[in-house]
């Protein structure tokens, strides 16, 4: 399903209002919620709302937060995912701390991939070996990579987390990411993409035309569940 808003001001609403939806529905279903979360410029938006306007809406003290991917660096870098988010949005908001499932970025990619693989594994529903997160946010690069699947990278994996530390765009990757494996089982997914420069990406990647060894995003299939991008009119130009 396909959703179009005018800026990403609108999405970012809309995303925040349908975020609140399906966490008291879990709650209410399943006595908790797992979320996972998405790095990068534009789910913060989504998290400053969060954080702020609707900071009130959710018990905190139910829900889950893991990450689909993070970068190798400290958390108070500024290319860290879970520090730019705890200022916007964890700080804000009354969250136990052990609630907070980040990657140990601190670590080298193997280990950090190897230890967050074990943190999945410890809230995992079987036959998984990872929990089956009630709503996964992604977003999508200008080359097709979601999380930090990039193109090229192996289509075929079983683990849950990969360590990613070949040389992207001319620089060392040091990530861990999630896999589709993981990804593809969670209930609810939304992709978040915004502005022209993703235009014609979005265009291919949403062709009946499938490549995703060259496209990554397009591995992202749930096996049970719903799939909803979340674009803007500058992203949907070309669709």
């Amino acid at each position: 399903m396909i959703k179009k808003f005018k800026d990403i001001s609108e999405l970012s609403h809309y995303a925040a209002r349908s975020f609140i939806e399906i966490a008291k529905k879990s709650i209410e279903e399943r006595g908790r919620f797992f979320a996972s979360l998405s790095g990068g410029g534009t789910p913060m938006r989504l998290y400053e709302l969060l954080g702020n306007q609707f900071q009130n809406e959710v018990d905190w003290r139910l829900v889950h937060f893991f990450w689909g991917d993070e970068r190798c660096v400290p958390v108070d870098d500024p290319g860290n995912s879970y520090g730019q988010t705890k200022k916007v949005f964890f700080d804000r908001i009354h969250i136990p701390a052990e609630n907070i499932h980040r990657v140990f970025s601190e670590l080298e990619p193997d280990s950090a991939a190897k230890e967050y693989a074990n943190t999945l594994k410890a809230f995992s529903e079987p036959p998984l070996d990872w929990p089956r997160f009630d709503l996964a946010l992604l977003g999508m690069g200008d080359d097709g990579h979601t999380v930090s699947l990039f193109p090229g990278s192996p289509v075929d994996v079983d683990s849950p987390t990969l360590a990613v530390t070949a040389n992207y765009q001319g620089r060392p990757a040091n990530r861990v990411t999630l896999t589709q494996n993981v990804l593809n089982s969670s209930r609810n997914l939304f992709f978040l993409v915004t502005g022209k420069a993703k235009a014609v990406m979005l265009n291919r990647v949403l062709s009946d035309v499938y490549t995703p060894a060259e496209l990554p995003a397009q591995r992202i299939a749930p096996v049970d569940g719903n799939l909803i991008w979340l674009i803007d009119e500058e992203a949907g130009s070309l669709l």
